[in-house]
């Protein structure tokens, strides 16, 4: 957590209420400068955003999904005097709502995936089982409901969704038995799904919630996460500038499977290939400035527990045109949400 120590500007805007994950690499990536423009395109509690405001004279575009996030970041707002502007919408919008800013380039995008802190302390929310509350995982609140999707999916369709998205070797199982309690009551709460998956999921003390992985799964595919996150990867190369950078803290093995990937294709020679055939030995788009994803040390994980499995990736653009072209090949095969509550597959 960062605040202004030289009387440029006290960049608090209330209290901070959680520790920005690999800040200080985050930084050194983009090395913030006077006159720049970045996208903080997961606002969150605006941790990112102040210590890049810590730079006299940047500009930080804040996007988030939750309304709460933004509405807790006015005072950050005023706090900035003009060079912060927040923006309730999904980041695979970044681009749209940089050129309506009067932004035809940035020199910087950050993405911290995942659900936040806040989000997860927030038991109406629905995303955590730790604390009861209604079934919900809506990142914006609009659409399906975690709730409305387990009630409804077919069991084919629960357990595709759960094993390729939570990682979850036992989803089979967890689907059957999603299926058979919602014969005798619907599936409302985050406690009653959990106790659902308790069942036949086991965990020895000290491992992570029987539940964990089913949740996971559940939020990331109400909420399109992977498809957002290829969306704003198109979206980062058409908006940086040459020599801005995009950088990505991942918490989940998908996530960093996407954006290694994109990074992969767009920093090398590409002849074409079956996803992309009208591409034609384009010039690399980025460069690649880790090979390997920066993780966070011994002295954080300390302090925040939450960034042990924290991945960043970071790349430059250059100055070659975008690539552009389809990006669905980096997502796993699964159904869309619409055919899945339509049970249409």
């Amino acid at each position: 957590m960062m605040a202004g120590r030289d009387g440029n500007i006290a960049v608090a805007g209330g209290s901070t209420r959680h520790i920005p994950v690999l800040a200080r690499q985050v930084l050194e990536y983009f090395s913030p400068h006077d006159g720049g423009v970045y996208i903080d395109g997961t606002f969150g509690a605006g941790g990112h955003t102040r210590a890049i405001l810590q730079v006299p004279g940047t500009q930080v575009i804040g996007i988030d999904r939750d309304r709460t996030a933004i509405a807790d970041g006015f005072g950050l707002v005023e706090a900035a005097a003009g060079r912060l502007t927040l923006v309730e919408d999904r980041f695979s919008n970044l681009e749209a709502i940089a050129r309506n800013l009067g932004h035809e380039t940035v020199d910087g995008i950050l993405l911290d995936l995942g659900v936040s802190s806040m989000q997860l302390d927030q038991a109406e929310r629905g995303f955590s089982f730790r604390n009861d509350g209604p079934l919900d995982m809506r990142m914006g609140g609009e659409g399906t409901s975690a709730a409305e999707l387990v009630n409804a999916a077919p069991g084919r369709d629960l357990f595709l969704i759960i094993a390729t998205l939570g990682e979850e070797r036992f989803a089979r199982k967890v689907a059957r038995a999603i299926v058979q309690a919602r014969t005798e009551a619907p599936i409302t709460t985050t406690r009653g799904l959990a106790d659902v998956v308790g069942k036949v999921v086991r965990a020895r003390p000290g491992e992570m919630h029987p539940a964990t992985r089913t949740f996971q799964a559940l939020r990331m595919f109400v909420n399109d996460e992977l498809g957002e996150l290829a969306s704003a990867l198109g979206a980062a190369e058409r908006m940086l500038k040459a020599g801005g950078r995009v950088a990505v803290i991942s918490f989940h093995s998908l996530e960093d499977r996407v954006v290694k990937t994109f990074f992969a294709e767009r920093g090398r020679i590409v002849a074409g290939s079956r996803h992309q055939p009208e591409l034609r030995h384009a010039p690399p788009s980025f460069k690649e400035l880790t090979r390997k994803p920066i993780v966070a040390d011994d002295h954080e994980v300390s302090a925040n527990p939450r960034s042990r499995s924290a991945k960043l990736r970071a790349a430059e653009r250059t100055s070659a045109a975008p690539m552009g072209g389809d990006l669905t090949h980096l997502l796993p095969r699964l159904p869309s949400l619409a055919d899945v509550l339509r049970g249409t597959r």
